[in-house]
Order: structure tokens, then C-alpha cells, then sequence
């Protein structure tokens, strides 16, 4: 916010879960007071029942940081899914799109059969995949099963070939990366903000949807746990404390994530809210001047 307001940026989503509309409380989306009259670009956009790709977001991103240079503003891309930042600087493999006629009916042979089937399904298609998927992983499983079906090839054929996209300008890149003890506070009293918010609500909506569980937004950190607590079959404390658990243990496997992906960013490990501001408005005058 502090560079947005002295660079006229816009801020573009990067958080793999705040594009989605229904769950604003659970991925802890900014609220509108909370942009504090700042441009935001990707949250809230698609409905949680539209599964959103790290190629799909990377297109919709290049093209907001396109519309923000043409005005003469700063795109400031923000959150930590890893994928789809790599999608963005680097590009994606060239995977064919499936045709919906192939991808409905392979989701729809996960809600008969179960991933186990598919995982069996794949074995055959695909051996050397199948082998590097647990089979209780359903999204991977699904996405790799409509590829060997939609092309003939497995995905790693795909994945093999040289990338496509990618972002041709200067990029500075910056990664917050407190201690962790300090981090992990931070996570826990998260959770907490989230509880105040309405985060037990917002489960028991999402899951009057009736949504495929395969679905990314159906992955969301905590909505399981809520969920449960809203229906009757888990305490609060149980909720709070296995959502503080998977927040604490996604936000190590991010930082291990950046620690070997982005070796080059600047690493801010400040705790302190103005020292952060400082680090980072020195370093972005610097890259613009």
C-alpha cells in the first residue's frame, strides 16, 4: 500500500484463493476499507465453482500489468502462490486446452468412482505419472488424466517442452521473510481475526453450494475445519486450532518455495511494520530511478 500510494501503483492479486468471490473472509481478502483508495486488480473475480489455473490467472494478470503501464501506473503484484508468479515471469508449458466434453467426463468419473479409480485410470495412460501422484490426489490426478486423454500424451510431454509467455520487462522482486517463530504468531492470531469475521459462516455458505470437492476454492485453508464446526461435528477450539495448524505449515512450504525459486529477490525480514516500508520504498526508488 505504502509504495502503491507513492508510486501510483495498482495492486494485482496474486493469492491463488482471493480470486475467488465466496470466500473473502477465509483467504483473508482486503476489504474495501482496507484498500484504502488504492486500485486492486483479481479479488473476488470468479465464483468459487470456476476452477482458476495458473495459466488462466497469468493471462488475466499480463493483462492488467499491460492496462497499468498504458496509463502510466506501477503493477505491483502481490501474494504468494508460487505457480502462478512463475506462470507470470516465466511463461507455462504448452498444454493443449481439453475439451469440455473430455473434462466433464472425467470429473464426473471422480464424484462416481473416487480418485483411487482414476489414479488406476491413469496407470494405464500414464505409468510413469501415475507413479509420482499419491492417489488420494484428486486435483493432479483429474488434470493429468484429461491430458493423456485430450492429447494422447501425458503431461509431462507437455511439461517438457519449452515455456510459453512470460514477462519481457524489469521485474523487481521482493520476499517478506520474517523469523518464523514470529511468523507463525502472526498466523495463529490470523486464524483468530478470521473466527471474529465470520469465517464459520463463510464455510457453511460454501458448503451449501454443493460444489465439486476437487474444486481449487473447496481446497481453501480452513473451510474444512469450519465447516465441520458449523455443521456440528467439530468444537471451535478443534476448528481454530487445525486451521492455525495447515496455515503454519502452507506459510514454511511458501517460504521454503521463494527461498529456492526466487534466489535473487530482496529478502525483508523485518518484523517491524515501518521498517518493512522503509526497506521496501528504498529498494523500489532505487529500481525506478
Amino acid at each position: 500500500m505504502a509504495v502503491a500510494r507513492a508510486f501510483d501503483g495498482i495492486v494485482v492479486n496474486a493469492d491463488s484463493m482471493q480470486v475467488y468471490r465466496e470466500i473473502a473472509v477465509l483467504s483473508a481478502r482486503p476489504t474495501l476499507p482496507g484498500m484504502g483508495g488504492v486500485e486492486h486488480r483479481l479479488y473476488g473475480v470468479l465464483p468459487a465453482a470456476q476452477a482458476c489455473s495458473a495459466a488462466a490467472w497469468a493471462a488475466m494478470a499480463r493483462r492488467e500489468v499491460a492496462a497499468a503501464r498504458r496509463a502510466g501506473r506501477m503493477p505491483i503484484v502481490v501474494g504468494g502462490t508460487g505457480l502462478y508468479l512463475r506462470a507470470l515471469l516465466h511463461g507455462m508449458a504448452p498444454v493443449p486446452d481439453v475439451p469440455e466434453a473430455i473434462r466433464m467426463r472425467v470429473r464426473s468419473r471422480l464424484e462416481r468412482e473416487g480418485a483411487a479409480a482414476l489414479h488406476g485410470a491413469l496407470r494405464r495412460l500414464d505409468p510413469e505419472g501415475a507413479e509420482r501422484l499419491r492417489p488420494t490426489d484428486s486435483q493432479r490426478i483429474v488434470r493429468a488424466l484429461e491430458v493423456a486423454e485430450a492429447t494422447g500424451r501425458p503431461l509431462r510431454h507437455w511439461h517438457g517442452l519449452p515455456p510459453e509467455g512470460g514477462h519481457d520487462g524489469p521485474v523487481l522482486a521482493v520476499v517478506l521473510d520474517p523469523p518464523r517463530a514470529w511468523m507463525h504468531r502472526r498466523c495463529d492470531a490470523r486464524v483468530r481475526a478470521m473466527v471474529v469475521r465470520g469465517a464459520a459462516d463463510e464455510a457453511a455458505a460454501v458448503g451449501g453450494l454443493g460444489l465439486d470437492p476437487a474444486l481449487p476454492a473447496m481446497k481453501t485453508l480452513g473451510l474444512q475445519p469450519f465447516l465441520n464446526y458449523a455443521r456440528g461435528r467439530a468444537s471451535l477450539a478443534e476448528a481454530i486450532e487445525r486451521t492455525q495448524a495447515a496455515t503454519r505449515q502452507y506459510a514454511k512450504r511458501q517460504a521454503t518455495w521463494f527461498r529456492h525459486q526466487m534466489k535473487d529477490a530482496l529478502r525483508v525480514a523485518a518484523t517491524s511494520e515501518a521498517a518493512r516500508q522503509r526497506a521496501v520504498l528504498a529498494a523500489v526508488g532505487r529500481f525506478v530511478s
